[in-house]
């Protein structure tokens, strides 16, 4: 008995007897010294008091970062973050790397950042890619979760990096959800944003109890719902995947599409092609489906969330067409509600129309979109459109995150705007139950894909 009560407290002190996927935390930040920490870039002032890291905003000095002296992959990490001013701003690097030649030999630090953003805007647990590709998931994408940071409290930060994605948390409010195609591992850095205002120095941002996982790691529960920012091209997360989603285009045939007015996809030479993954329309000297014309879904939608990537040639012209019944009888494209694909910066359409109404992400010849220049990515790159018909028939359009108009469709106001349209001529324009999702040919090069969508009910 003594020797078997000998191996049971042995085994206790070794811990042989504890759960193989037992998490345990290590502490990033001792409470009272920098150690682990060093400072890559900025002028603002790093401190520690009451067991807390302060960073203090200076004036005239670019956006500074205290980064972890390690680099971390996979991993669970936790944090309280307090910002007392709406004046400034913060983020948490996650797997981010510093270039000692960046900003002229100042240094630069890039990568996915986690934001702190006590602004009006509200997107705090968002996420950024600092010094590089600008916003990937503003909070616009999530807008339930914007009101979970406090301004002048502590706040709970948790952020999971599992393989290729990467989800976080603001006081336990799900916020952000994306899969990228890069950085499996960095180090983990404290922002303190640059101000050039003499006004805004002094301000601080507080943090403490930084704590991180590496090993056994155990994800948290992510409700259902809430949009993924997906790029890998083509692909649906399992989480997706469980939300309901599906591909629309699998990357490699054009299986479920056809031409419009067509028993099959069209063939022609110089038309519609299938290529490195994308659905592409290749360029035929400007003309509204003058060369194979445009193609459709074989199954009609009414209430979904439509997502899509298209990158655009110079000067290109396109659209995506929801609501398509064929029922018109046109010359050219067929007829349905359109988020305008454009070149607005070349092609002329985009001063025709009412107020901007032809421009990229607008409601073709109805509605412009609002959309800051920052989101807008140039000729060349891809940009994410979105449209969600909700099933009370609210539609809204996104570009890049963000929104950029909505929409009651069948309203007064929304007949009042066909009724000046060049859609006036069809009755009931818009409005139709359901009907196909259209891909145009305005005789630009445009490609298209990771095509999804999620049907919605009430």
């Amino acid at each position: 008995m003594k020797r078997y009560q000998y191996l049971i407290l042995t085994a206790l002190l070794t811990g042989s007897l504890l759960p193989s996927n037992a998490q345990t935390w290590t502490n990033l930040f001792d409470g009272k010294t920098l150690t682990g920490w060093k400072q890559a870039t900025g002028k603002a002032t790093y401190t520690v008091a009451n067991g807390e890291i302060i960073g203090t905003t200076v004036a005239n000095s670019p956006n500074s970062f205290l980064v972890t002296e390690k680099e971390y992959g996979d991993f669970i990490l936790e944090l309280d973050i307090k910002v007392n001013s709406t004046e400034t701003n913060s983020g948490v690097q996650t797997r981010s790397h510093y270039d000692p030649s960046g900003n002229n030999g100042a240094g630069k630090v890039y990568g996915r950042q986690v934001e702190v953003d006590p602004s009006d805007r509200k997107w705090s647990g968002g996420i950024y890619d600092e010094g590089r590709r600008d916003w990937l998931y503003p909070l616009e994408l999530n807008a339930k979760a914007k009101p979970a940071f406090k301004v002048g409290e502590w706040n709970h930060y948790r952020i999971e990096c599992f393989g290729n994605s990467i989800k976080t948390w603001v006081n336990g409010i799900a916020a952000a959800y994306m899969a990228d195609t890069i950085d499996s591992k960095g180090f983990i850095g404290l922002q303190v944003h640059g101000i050039s205002n003499e006004g805004q120095a002094g301000k601080k941002i507080y943090f403490k109890n930084i704590k991180i996982q590496t090993a056994n790691l155990k994800p948290a529960p992510f409700p259902q719902g809430i949009y993924v920012v997906n790029y890998v091209s083509n692909q649906l997360t399992d989480y997706e995947k469980k939300d309901g989603w599906r591909l629309l285009f699998d990357g490699k045939t054009n299986a479920g599409w056809i031409g419009a007015n067509m028993a099959t996809f069209p063939t022609k030479p110089n038309g519609w092609v299938i290529r490195d993954g994308t659905m592409t329309i290749l360029g035929s000297a400007g003309g509204e489906a003058a060369n194979v014309g445009d193609i459709i879904t074989r199954e009609e939608f009414s209430a979904f969330d439509l997502s899509f990537e298209f990158k655009m040639s110079t000067g290109a012209n396109s659209g995506v067409k929801y609501f398509v019944t064929l029922n018109e009888d046109t010359k050219g494209s067929a007829i349905g509600l359109e988020y305008q694909v454009l070149d607005d910066k070349v092609h002329p359409d985009a001063k025709l129309g009412r107020n901007g109404d032809r421009t990229l992400a607008s409601l073709y010849d109805l509605i412009p979109s609002n959309k800051p220049e920052r989101f807008i990515r140039p000729i060349g790159a891809w940009n994410t459109g979105r449209i969600i018909v909700y099933p009370n028939n609210h539609v809204e359009h996104y570009l890049n995150g963000v929104k950029v108009l909505e929409y009651e469709r069948g309203s007064k106001e929304f007949k009042d705007l066909v009724a000046i349209s060049k859609f006036v001529v069809w009755k009931n324009f818009g409005e139709a139950k359901q009907g196909h999702l259209l891909l145009q040919d305005h005789g630009f090069e445009v490609n298209y894909r990771s095509i999804k969508l999620k049907p919605l009910h009430d």
